[in-house]
């Protein structure tokens, strides 16, 4: 039976030396670790956090794998900056503290970014020792290393430059404007977090489900920032309260947007509109942020299904699949019109689907949702897909293959295949120019946007994309706004 998660911490004083001894003269003949977890016949059953994470001896022996390059690629993988090798070099000498405290230099986040960071395509994946093997578990070191502080009760509050007098509006606290506003606290300046909905987190909360990232990590990091001195207000929808206009009138000498990708798209066929039909952002949204997982508990409708069919092969449709076999569905298929080796979603995400017995429609596109004579729907019609040529993404197009139709039965569809930038804010921001995909123009390099003083990052930039390049967005707005507020070119 796999530890429990409980007792990752129990033994705090760990004898580094006597560990370490028998290690130095193998580094590279030791293997990977593994993170122990949830069985999968067990965890279909709840949504407790899938992996538990690193015992302290294992950490340790984890991180004597880094050979310490003299010019760390990881560096440059990681899209906050961190200094990893200095980070790992305190978890081999058991400084575990000093670890969690030399990445926050950097990234305010970090248990979050151990936990949903794609670090197989960043840090890991220009680590030197992923050429001939495995990668040093960089993700899961970052992971430990803030567990550790926040569950041993040793958070502590970074050092806080003298106030500025500057205050600055930060809209949207998703993972972008949580990194701007816990940045520019650090540099003194007053920071006012505007959230629209009433929990903080953005799509930490709202998109990713408990049993990936816990709700309770999330209000960590949360009360974090907060105390670097960030206000925020939640059930403040800027755009219908307020306009950003507003804010730069009423005192605030610089806004930062991170409003997101909240809108979602559909494939526009026949039958879309039909009962039981959900964006994944309203399926998850009603799990997630209204509690829907927590039935009875929580009396937030959703439905409770027989057979479930999601649509996409990224995290977000990973996570509804998941989710809806935890709901209670008897079967789960992914319906994905590319094959397994072009899907976007993370390696592990795709593994621990295909452990919990979800079902993998691959090369398979929908034509048309088919319904009943009360509106529901009752499954789609499909058709086989063949990879032709590459497409502007890289990944060889999906071509319909003639005379393919077939009948899949489902009571209840997901349509997780993107979303677009959140319209709200750019259509009440005179002079705030945005993409014909709606997305903020913001300058590269600075997140400075067409408007004076407002910054744009995040997902309202990029388009939907992962939680640490969102961070990335953020940390490069806050440089450049605290060079604007202190009169810096």
């Amino acid at each position: 039976m796999s530890e429990s998660p409980n007792a990752i911490f129990s033994s705090l004083e760990i004898n580094v030396d006597r560990l370490m001894e028998p290690l130095k003269k193998k580094k590279e003949k030791i293997p990977r670790q593994r993170i122990p977890g949830q069985n999968p016949e067990d965890r279909i059953h709840n949504f407790n956090e899938v992996p538990y994470g690193f015992t302290p001896e294992v950490a340790i022996l984890e991180a004597t794998r880094c050979i310490m390059c003299k010019k760390p690629k990881c560096v440059d993988g990681c899209p906050v900056e961190i200094d990893i090798p200095a980070f790992i070099k305190l978890i081999q000498e058991g400084d575990f503290l000093g670890a969690a405290r030399k990445i926050k230099e950097d990234n305010a986040l970090p248990a979050i970014c151990g936990r949903v960071c794609p670090q197989e395509d960043q840090c890991e994946l220009v680590c030197v020792l992923g050429i001939k093997g495995e990668p040093v578990a960089i993700g899961a070191l970052e992971r430990f290393a803030a567990d550790y502080e926040r569950n041993t009760g040793r958070v502590e509050v970074p050092e806080i430059a003298p106030p500025t007098g500057k205050r600055v509006a930060v809209v949207g606290s998703g993972p972008a404007g949580l990194t701007v506003a816990g940045e520019l606290a650090k540099k003194g300046h007053q920071v006012t977090i505007f959230e629209a909905l009433h929990k903080t987190g953005g799509v930490l909360v709202y998109g990713i489900p408990e049993f990936r990232l816990p709700k309770s990590i999330v209000q960590a990091e949360v009360d974090y920032v907060k105390s670097m001195g960030v206000q925020i207000k939640t059930n403040a929808v800027i755009g219908k309260i307020q306009t950003v206009n507003d804010l730069l009138k009423n005192g605030y000498h610089a806004v930062f947007l991170g409003t997101g990708a909240g809108l979602p798209y559909f494939m526009n066929i026949p039958g879309e509109n039909l009962n039981g039909v959900y964006s994944a952002n309203e399926y998850l949204t009603r799990s997630n942020l209204m509690k829907a997982y927590l039935f009875p508990q929580y009396d937030t409708p959703i439905a409770r299904s027989r057979r479930v069919a999601v649509i996409g092969g990224g995290n977000v449709a990973m996570d509804s699949a998941r989710t809806a076999l935890r709901l209670g569905a008897e079967e789960v298929q992914i319906v994905y019109r590319r094959s397994r080796k072009e899907m976007p979603a993370r390696i592990e995400e795709i593994e621990r689907a295909e452990e919990e017995g979800i079902i993998f429609n691959l090369l398979t596109n929908p034509k048309r949702m088919l319904g009943n004579e009360e509106g529901w729907v009752t499954g789609m019609e499909c058709l086989k897909m063949e990879l032709g040529e590459p497409d502007s993404s890289g990944r060889r197009r999906p071509v319909p293959i003639p005379g393919s139709e077939f009948m899949m039965e489902a009571d209840t569809v997901v349509v997780a295949i993107g979303n677009g930038p959140n319209p709200l804010v750019p259509n009440t921001t005179p002079g705030l120019k945005t993409s014909k995909w709606g997305n903020i123009l913001a300058d590269q390099d600075t997140a400075r946007t067409s408007k004076r003083r407002v910054w744009a990052g995040g997902d309202i930039v990029l388009g939907a994309a992962t939680v640490i390049l969102a961070m990335g967005e953020g940390k490069k707005a806050a440089r450049s706004i605290h060079a604007y507020l202190m009169g810096k070119k």
